[in-house]
């Protein structure tokens, strides 16, 4: 009998959470890069955030 009942269990969920959140956290640090090489590209363009006033 092992030391801990289910360890297998155990190891594998937190294995699992590990890919899931950082699966999610790759996803949004990707997006974030292609969202500001988009507004980078319409600032180059002469598109504004918004914060500036109308001429």
């Amino acid at each position: 009998m092992t030391a801990i009942p289910h360890l297998g269990f155990i190891v594998a969920a937190y294995a699992a959470t590990v890919l899931v959140v950082g699966g999610a956290t790759a996803a949004v640090l990707i997006d974030r890069w292609a969202l500001r090489r988009a507004l980078d590209r319409l600032e180059a363009r002469g598109a504004g955030r918004g914060t500036e006033p109308r001429r």
